[in-house]
């Protein structure tokens, strides 16, 4: 079954995936919480946040907001799901240079988070495995 992304839906079936492979997926070494800002979403008042967490080790990711965090991206429903979802670095650029993404604090850990997660068999797994719960 597929859910927009970023619905509560999505999130929980999300976090279900992530669950399911915690034992085989490898620690997230470097540290970072953001606060994301998501507009021109499809669904409720058209603006959703969320947060991701890495500080323990694993990703984190839910709806809601950290009080401590490091910076806060904010961007389109389209952007966030090329970045998240499909993994299109290069759309983040893209969308980054033409300032569809908008980042306060620190912009060095943001950056860093390109590299943050190791890519094994088994996080290509979980993406693979996210992107098919997630609605066109």
């Amino acid at each position: 079954m597929s859910h927009q992304f970023l619905s509560e839906e999505w999130m929980a079936a999300a976090r279900a995936i992530r669950e399911k492979y915690k034992d085989e997926a490898p620690m997230i070494t470097f540290s970072i919480k953001i606060n994301q800002v998501v507009t021109d979403v499809p669904f409720g008042d058209g603006t959703v946040k969320s947060f991701m967490d890495t500080s323990s080790g694993e990703m984190v990711m839910d709806l809601g907001e950290l009080s401590d965090a490091d910076a806060t991206v904010t961007t389109d429903y389209a952007t966030a799901k090329a970045l998240f979802v499909h993994q299109d670095q290069a759309a983040g650029m893209q969308a980054f240079m033409s300032g569809k993404i908008k980042v306060v604090g620190d912009m060095m850990k943001v950056m860093g988070m390109q590299t943050a997660i190791p890519q094994t068999d088994i996080t290509k797994v979980v993406a693979e495995e996210i992107k098919s719960i997630t609605a066109d």
